[in-house]
């Protein structure tokens, strides 16, 4: 039997925080891909989790030593409205590891079939989103931002159901929890003071051990969050990253990006791009993200509100006064990320402008976001913009734009090499652009992985220099382009 060396610390919470259930056997499970990286990092052994016994677990035909299978119950609102009852309808956590490091990590199949919260779903996974689940989260932690990660993928030999027969995977998530917004909306909804109380101490014990000596550990905790979410979603935007499906049971206490459904990465730089089939109004739009993060953290402390005061007016007063810090968290926060793109090391007035400026005139001249800032990355001589001006379609602005940014540039005293190394840390070079992501999950449909394979592996240095003609580095042409994902339920 596999040792995981499992500490499962959220099973030892009362039994009304999730519902204990085994994952559902496959028929004919098959090794997609194992992230070797990943499984030394939580002192799992690679070889024998690519084995038979290992394949079992993965697959969910088997149980981990020292495991204690459990759907999370969670609520959320989705697309802004109230849903009392949600939780893990598809997924089912095997149980925490303390990795390499000493950090608490779960470990969670995707698709390992019906839960008590599965509300009539089928409780599996297609192909297509665990693939891209895969790809976009690697990428993202190789990008640097906070992020579940994929351990392992696997095909069950089984079709399921979406608007057509289609092969079924089982994902293995692994996260430093998977605790959301809307699990304290489930306690908060159901007036259950005790769970809120409960799960906060959990919570702050897990993940802000710093919030536990404040007067008000709650507020505390409220305050760390709010922080880490405003400059996830900075992160993430830096990097061109639309989520597409922002509910508040998608948004993690921990700080990490969850939930890769119908998300993807913006090439043509357009604030209003959106890319979910189901998000019509444009409500998680690009630019939308941060407004979106703020209204799901005003949820959040809502149902934090018994925990903060005595009276609800005072627990109010406090919230609302975290809450109104986000903006300028994340507005500090993209500031920083911004300048960091284009080599800025300290802080000026104008900056603001400057950035606002370039990205109007990409929006105008519809540049690829990544293309352009990788371009401005590599500009040693301010004479020649041949390459960057082919992106911008002979935008009139650019040159004039580019006269102040070498000015503002000048000021930082930086030699132009070493700005430029910087910037290139800042500005990747590669990214999951969606029509490669498809074509890796099409083909993979037909049974060919190499295309998903090739995609994972040039994604796992986003930020090294590529040959100008590589396919990862490319926008799509016109007949290649992807406008809508879907979430795979």
């Amino acid at each position: 039997m596999i040792a995981f060396g499992f500490d499962n610390s959220y099973s030892r919470l009362p039994a009304r925080f999730f519902a204990e259930v085994s994952p559902t056997p496959v028929p004919s499970p098959s090794l997609i891909r194992l992230n070797h990286a990943l499984a030394a990092e939580l002192g799992l052994d690679a070889s024998a989790l690519t084995g038979p016994e290992g394949l079992a677990i993965l697959a969910g035909n088997a149980a981990p030593q020292d495991g204690h299978p459990l759907a999370m119950a969670y609520a959320g609102h989705q697309f802004g409205n109230w849903v009392p009852q949600l939780g893990d309808g598809r997924a089912i956590l095997l149980g925490e590891i303390i990795d390499s490091a000493g950090n608490r990590r779960d470990v969670q199949l995707k698709g390992a079939g019906r839960t008590p919260f599965s509300r009539g779903g089928d409780g599996r996974a297609p192909l297509g989103p665990v693939l891209r689940e895969y790809i976009v989260s690697e990428a993202m932690a190789a990008l640097g931002v906070p992020t579940t990660r994929a351990l392992a993928a696997v095909m069950t030999g089984e079709a399921v159901l979406r608007e057509s027969m289609v092969p079924g995977a089982v994902l293995t998530r692994v996260a430093s929890s998977h605790i959301r917004v809307g699990t304290f909306q489930f306690f908060a909804a159901r007036e259950d003071t005790e769970a809120l109380r409960l799960l906060t101490d959990h919570v702050i014990e897990r993940h802000y051990p710093e919030a536990a000596s404040a007067d008000v550990p709650a507020l505390a905790l409220l305050r760390c969050v709010i922080e880490r979410q405003a400059n996830l979603v900075a992160h993430w935007m830096s990097v061109g990253f639309v989520h597409g499906v922002m509910n508040t049971d998608n948004m993690t206490i921990s700080g990490e990006t969850i939930d890769y459904g119908p998300c993807a990465f913006m090439e043509a730089y357009n604030p209003g791009t959106v890319f979910s089939f189901i998000d019509r109004g444009g409500r998680y739009a690009f630019a939308n993200q941060p407004k979106v993060a703020h209204w799901n953290l005003a949820q959040f402390a809502q149902a934090l509100l018994p925990l903060l005061a005595d009276t609800t007016d005072a627990a109010i007063a406090l919230a609302q006064a975290e809450v109104d810090r986000f903006a300028e968290v994340w507005g500090n926060a993209w500031l920083d990320r911004m300048r960091a793109k284009l080599g800025l090391g300290t802080a000026l007035a104008d900056d603001q402008a400057l950035i606002d400026d370039l990205l109007t005139l990409m929006s105008e001249s519809e540049a690829d976001f990544t293309l352009t800032f990788r371009t401005l990355s590599a500009m040693t001589d301010p004479h020649d913009t041949s390459a960057l001006t082919a992106l911008f379609n002979g935008a009139s602005g650019l040159e004039a734009w580019l006269d102040r940014w070498h000015a503002r540039s000048a000021a930082e005293d930086i030699p132009p090499d070493a700005r430029s190394v910087a910037m290139k840390a800042a500005n990747p070079a590669v990214i999951p652009r969606n029509h490669l992501v498809e074509d890796a999950i099409t083909r993979a449909h037909d049974g060919d992985l190499t295309a998903f394979e090739a995609l994972t592996e040039a994604l796992d240095a986003p930020f090294d220099d590529v040959s100008p003609t590589s396919p990862f580095a490319q926008p799509a042409a016109a007949h290649e382009k992807v406008h809508t994902t879907f979430c795979g339920t």
